[in-house]
């Protein structure tokens, strides 16, 4: 069977941690930045963590690194 490919936009997209939990950084930061509030661009700089349900997603677009079933 031949070797999987990884998926090179996740990979760009996502960092898998030391713990095995996915990084990502979150939307809504592009454009129509006006009508946010300065509070909630701040909180939107910070990177957050795939959630439970799309880890399993990730995993097949990243298919060699060593993801945690318990990321959450």
């Amino acid at each position: 069977m031949p070797k999987m490919k990884t998926n090179r936009g996740a990979a760009k997209r996502f960092k898998v941690t030391k713990s095995g939990k996915v990084k990502v950084k979150q939307s809504y930061l592009r454009h129509i930045l006006t009508t946010k509030s300065k509070k909630r661009k701040r909180k939107l700089r910070k990177a957050s963590f795939v959630s439970g349900a799309d880890l399993k997603q990730v995993r097949r677009l990243l298919p060699y690194t060593k993801i945690s079933s318990n990321a959450r």
